[in-house]
């Protein structure tokens, strides 16, 4: 009876994912509020059915009661997250809240299904971020002396990767963080933040040729530091981050045909000088011709990628513990796995939709800086998804980069979280300023009919 319903379970979940990824863009089809606001609900409705049915195959699977106590935890956690926002800031993008717990949603089932223990951790990670996010919006909003701070950003950032690059111990063949009291602690997840901030600052003090000069040297300090400590996944991150950020503030095509040249030759060095690099290339070139000496878990994760084919093994019933950190880097193999390459398809179109609303608001913010932070967030976002999905596919060599709120890590979760937030903020900015716009343009049209009449009336 249970290997019935695991069945029938794994069938559900595609449906309820596939119409749920599908409401994602359909929304932008229906104009009135009301419209936009049942679709949400639904939204929502089909989160909370896909958590139901998960939690309740596992339970049947393992028959352990911690199961039902995190699925109580977890489902009690996004309905606070989606009643807390809806309260505090009725005017945030609700899709975007509804993307953010639906990521986690996820995230939350594949660790409860691969380490219980592991979900605690990323339950109690996603109340910190939550609670630290609630935040943001209104710093955003109310300082508007943060483009003021771009050497302090760049300072920061830089003596943050310094100090792992001295005191870190090498974890998989890179210098990542620090452990403590049981936690592990990435600060070259906050760097990410500080970087962008860096950026926006600096492009929007000045586009002069020298102040251009000044900021590419301090981007390059920080890149320049993550490759020497081999943690090249956030290297070339920041790397594409400037690059785009650079082009769209300047429009200079000469500057990203430069930054590609550096990049490419600093890519080639690095291979050459780097043993842990030059591994990870050839197992992305062959990994079952190297399948004893690195590409292993390339290999694990593409069988499970095919054993899973389009509809899955059924939740419990793949062997994600033959791919080696399967709660991180290569949590989308264990999804394909057991939920099928289908589902895959949409958590990928569920993503996409997030990067489309960053960039919407970028398009609307009327001020360079928020411009360029919803597009430089919106980038590391989106080429963060790029690297580990491509990595665990094999379209490009692994970088050791996780799916931002899906994957397990306590430190990439909560500043994700604040990067949702920052968005959430800089969202709330660009409908102010739409607003105020058009009540001047009112003002200048109703002045402006005034004159006529008077006119016609003289």
């Amino acid at each position: 009876m249970v290997n019935i319903i695991v069945e029938l379970s794994k069938y559900l979940m595609i449906l309820l994912m596939g119409i749920y990824t599908f409401s994602c863009f359909s929304i932008f089809a229906h104009n009135y509020e009301s419209e936009q606001k049942w679709i949400l609900i639904r939204q929502n409705v089909l989160m909370f059915l896909l958590q139901l049915t998960a939690y309740v195959v596992m339970y049947l699977k393992k028959d352990d009661p911690k199961i039902l106590t995190l699925y109580a935890a977890s489902a009690g956690f996004l309905l606070a997250v989606i009643l807390l926002y809806r309260i505090l800031y009725p005017k945030v993008s609700k899709l975007i809240v509804n993307n953010m717990c639906m990521l986690l949603c996820i995230g939350m089932i594949m660790l409860t299904r691969l380490e219980e223990e592991n979900a605690i951790k990323q339950l109690i990670f996603a109340a910190v971020g939550v609670v630290i996010g609630l935040v943001v919006p209104v710093v955003i909003r109310k300082l508007d002396r943060l483009k003021d701070w771009g050497y302090m950003y760049a300072g920061a950032g830089i003596l943050a990767l310094v100090l792992v690059a001295v005191l870190a111990e090498v974890s998989g063949g890179a210098k990542l963080g620090f452990t403590i009291a049981g936690f592990g602690i990435q600060p070259s997840e906050f760097v990410k933040i500080l970087f962008v901030f860096f950026v926006a600052a600096n492009l929007n003090r000045s586009l002069e040729f020298k102040n251009i000069v000044i900021t590419t040297a301090l981007a390059a300090a920080h890149v320049l530091i993550l490759v020497l400590s081999t943690d090249l996944g956030t290297a070339l991150i920041l790397f594409v981050v400037y690059l785009v950020m650079l082009y769209t503030a300047t429009r200079q095509p000469l500057y990203v045909a430069a930054g590609l040249g550096g990049g490419s030759v600093a890519a080639v060095l690095a291979y050459h000088l780097f043993a842990h690099i030059q591994v990870r290339v050839a197992a992305w070139k062959d990994p079952f011709a190297t399948y004893s000496d690195g590409g292993y878990q390339v290999a694990q994760s593409l069988f499970a990628i095919g054993t899973g084919s389009w509809f899955g093994m059924g939740l419990g019933n793949g062997r994600p513990f033959d791919i080696p950190v399967r709660e991180s880097d290569f949590v989308f193999s264990v999804i394909c796995e057991e939920f099928g390459v289908i589902f895959g398809i949409c958590l990928i179109f569920v993503l996409m939709s997030s990067f489309i609303l960053f960039m919407d608001i970028s398009t609307r913010s009327r001020k360079l800086f928020n411009k360029l932070l919803c597009l430089g967030f919106g980038v590391c976002f989106l080429f963060q998804v790029f690297l580990s999905i491509g990595g665990v596919t094999k379209f490009i060599p692994s970088t050791g980069v996780t799916i931002p709120l899906v994957s397990y890590g306590g430190t990439s979760v909560i500043s994700t979280l604040i990067i949702f937030n920052i968005i959430q903020g800089l969202h709330m900015l660009a409908d102010s300023e739409e607003e105020e716009y058009e009540h001047i343009k009112a003002q200048e049209s109703e002045k402006q009919y005034t004159r006529q009449n008077n006119r016609k009336n003289q």
